[in-house]
């Protein structure tokens, strides 16, 4: 293993340096793989600033339709200049690697959105919609078709705004009415006119963008399937995998009579459209409208995106001006979603190689009335536990390989690595409760008559979880009086972890969409001889063992966090684990975790 190591840093070396610009880099942590790239944070040694390095290997470079795929991207992406596109900063080469240097957007992907979060609500759709298409408006102002839109190619940058990224698919229009050929896109994502070969242009980007809708407010992709081959029958008869039944004939009657789009009108009126949608009952009228407008088999019958950003989805209930970092984890504070119903029930995701439901903490369905407690959704958190249990028991019973240094750096997935643990804890169990503070400086309590208080890190806001699982919302000025007490044994709690436990940082300061924050909070916890064990409400397990290591262990992105003597933290998913075997430290780590599960559920604690 460690000749692997030293080939990578032979080919991939520390000190990166630009010809061109005079530059010199320093490549940091290992940031994730795609293709044939290799992505890591570099450093201008000059200016400090951080970016991305997506790094090709010329050994992988070896046809002469690679290169020239590779020049493309490069020559299109460089063009291009928006907020909503991931930005281009320079690219050179050297006798190994072709280095192309990136805007680094450190809130990863959508993906990793939609496998934390599943459904998300509609204000936060619209927010990332309307920025999606703002950036799909520029693109195809410049007469680009990115041809590979998906939520892996939608980056978040610190305050959640999107980059449209990857131009490996992308082509130019070169004249009017010119029409692609080339097979290209992501199955679930692909619009039916590739598939035929008919020919493409611009529209094929609208399909890709009414996918994306689908998968955030339903939680999962409209044609997906268990097979390539029913995926791609689906979309070539529009047949969408989850909803009821709508005929384009009575699309418009009956509660859908006020759709205003002259486009669904038009469909409707043209007697050779025969496809059936299946329209989700919990999507409301303008949402279901224009995922509709844009999954059209004719893509003539498409809009563009000038008319998408117009749709009455943008205007039919709030859009947020900023969304909290807890959303990428945790559904967002309906109550401040005024005048918004949700309409929506926990998603569940049905995971087909186990058959275990793993679901994920949503929206309340109704708003309740001002200053009443509002109830978190019936928590999932026992199929989440049920979830991990069957991923770990199989993970174990596949003749695990056992030996040191299986694991190299290159094998992590820095992109499902946890956004919430546990980073202190204190146990005054004797006498009030369990008090601990997450990683971006939150703190929590969850007092011995199992009702909790969580204080956001910008030690203002307040969130109170009564028995029965109500949230309620408060600040440290403003608070209900019989809440003194325990409001009071929470400053005692974040003082004493503040000054004993961590160093002392600087101030977080108040943001306008800490209003909209959720956090996941403790859920359960319990001490053994060898290890404290805490659940947190998003699925996240974590075993803090007396030795100083520690995993995180989460259902939802089926990957484990191990944090070892050395204090290394390395993200790694449980297939690379099955496949490439662990060391032994891991390996008992693991099956401590299974053998906790197993008791846990069999005594019906959770």
């Amino acid at each position: 293993m460690t000749s692997i190591k030293e080939d990578e840093k032979k080919e991939i070396p520390e000190i990166i340096h630009d010809p061109q610009t005079n530059c010199t880099y320093q490549r940091l942590r290992f940031f994730g793989k795609g293709g044939f790239a290799k992505c890591y944070e570099i450093q201008d040694i000059a200016t400090n600033l951080v970016w991305a390095g997506k790094i090709v290997s010329k050994k992988l470079m070896v046809k002469s339709s690679q290169k020239e795929k590779m020049a493309q991207e490069i020559s299109i992406h460089r063009s291009l200049q928006h907020k909503h596109v991931v930005g281009f900063h320079s690219f050179f080469e050297d006798s190994l690697n072709i280095y192309i240097v990136l805007e680094l957007c450190k809130r990863r992907s959508m993906m990793e959105l939609h496998k934390r979060r599943k459904a998300i609500s509609e204000p936060e759709t619209r927010f990332y919609m309307h920025q999606i298409l703002l950036g799909v408006q520029y693109l195809h102002s410049k007469r680009i078709i990115h041809r590979d839109l998906k939520l892996g190619n939608l980056f978040l940058d610190d305050d959640l705004h999107v980059k449209i990224g990857d131009f490996g698919l992308a082509a130019r229009i070169e004249y009017e009415g010119e029409r692609k050929q080339t097979l290209c896109g992501t199955p679930n994502y692909i619009a039916p006119e590739i598939l035929t070969k008919k020919g493409h242009s611009f529209e094929v980007d609208i399909w890709s963008l009414g996918c994306i809708m689908y998968t955030l407010l339903v939680g999962k992709p409209p044609f997906e399937t268990s097979t390539l081959k029913d995926t791609y029958k689906r979309i070539k008869q529009c047949e969408y995998s989850e909803g009821v039944y709508l005929a384009m004939s009575v699309f418009c009657t009956g509660p859908w009579h006020s759709l205003s789009s002259r486009y669904a009108r038009a469909l409707v009126d043209d007697n050779t459209v025969n496809q059936h949608y299946r329209i989700p009952s919990s999507l409301r009228k303008p949402a279901a409208s224009m995922i509709v407008l844009q999954l059209q088999s004719n893509p003539a019958r498409r809009p563009s995106v000038d008319k998408l950003l117009q749709h009455e989805f943008f205007s039919s209930g709030i859009m947020p001006a900023a969304l909290p970092l807890s959303c990428l984890t945790t559904a967002p504070r309906t109550d401040q979603l005024e005048g918004i119903a949700l309409h929506r029930r926990p998603l569940n995701e049905v995971n087909t190689n186990e058959h275990v439901a793993m679901a994920v903490d949503s929206p309340v369905k109704r708003e309740p009335a001002a200053g009443e407690p509002r109830a978190v959704e019936p928590s999932s958190h026992k199929q989440n536990l049920i979830a991990l249990r069957d991923q770990l028991a199989a993970l174990l019973d596949s003749k695990l390989k056992c030996r040191a240094e299986a694991l190299t750096d290159e094998l992590m997935d820095p992109a499902a690595q946890p956004l919430v643990w546990v980073g202190k804890w204190v146990d005054y169990s004797d006498k009030y409760g369990f008090g601990y503070q997450l990683c971006d400086e939150s703190v929590g309590v969850m007092f011995n008559d199992t009702t909790k208080l969580i204080m956001l890190a910008n030690g203002l806001n307040v969130h109170y979880i009564n028995r029965q699982g109500q949230e309620q919302y408060m600040t440290m000025r403003d608070y209900p009086q019989e809440l003194d007490k325990k409001m009071k044994l929470l400053t005692y709690f974040r003082r004493y972890m503040t000054e004993h436990l961590m160093k002392a940082g600087a101030s977080v300061p108040v943001r306008e969409s800490d209003g909209l924050s959720r956090l996941p909070h403790l859920h359960q916890w319990f001490r053994t001889t060898l290890a404290v064990i805490m659940y947190l409400t998003n699925g996240t397990l974590q075993i803090n063992f007396q030795d100083h290591t520690k995993i995180i262990l989460c259902p939802l992105m089926q990957a484990v966090t191990y944090i070892d003597i050395e204090k290394n933290f390395r993200t790694f998913p449980f297939s690379t684990i099955q496949e490439h075997g662990c060391d032994k430290k891991l390996y008992t780590n693991l099956t401590y975790a299974l053998e906790k599960l197993n008791s846990v559920l069999a005594n019906r604690l959770c």
